[in-house]
């Protein structure tokens, strides 16, 4: 990770129980970066497109993306981000419930680095996120441009 500016973590995700757990799951890996949760599609890339605070200022980012959301798919937000020249190397980490293999290679296609399937076994749920903690805590992400 950059040794100047933690890499914080923007998670969109509808469903505020699988929120919860994610976050905290990955809080047992320890991780402690930020994680800016948005329940949207719309508020997430007004987030990473505009906000001072966020990406546009070249803060380094990843992305933790469902793609079941109530107003635009995530396969829609992962095809925004990677055609912005700002945030096409901000790393997507697909994490949805979607196994469907056609939707796994169109993600791929457009540009996602890892795509999990989130486990209906809570114990499988939680022990897939506490392994997404410890690959985040090694991963190096670019700062935005």
């Amino acid at each position: 990770m950059n040794a100047h500016q933690a890499v914080g973590i923007v998670m969109i995700e509808d469903d505020e129980g699988h929120a919860r757990l994610i976050e905290k799951n990955i809080r047992r890996a320890g991780i402690s970066n930020d994680i800016r949760h948005f329940v949207d599609g719309t508020s997430a890339l007004e987030y990473l497109h505009n906000d001072p605070a966020g990406p546009s200022s070249g803060a380094p980012v990843m992305v933790l993306l469902d793609l079941n959301l109530p107003d635009m798919s995530g396969t829609a937000i992962l095809e925004k981000i990677k055609n912005d020249p700002r945030l096409r190397r901000t790393p997507v980490v697909v994490l949805t419930t979607t196994d469907d293999k056609v939707e796994i290679q169109r993600c791929y296609d457009l540009g996602c680095n890892v795509y999990i399937t989130k486990p209906v076994n809570y114990e499988s749920f939680a022990d897939a996120i506490r392994q997404l903690g410890l690959f985040l805590a090694v991963i190096q992400v670019p700062e935005v441009e």
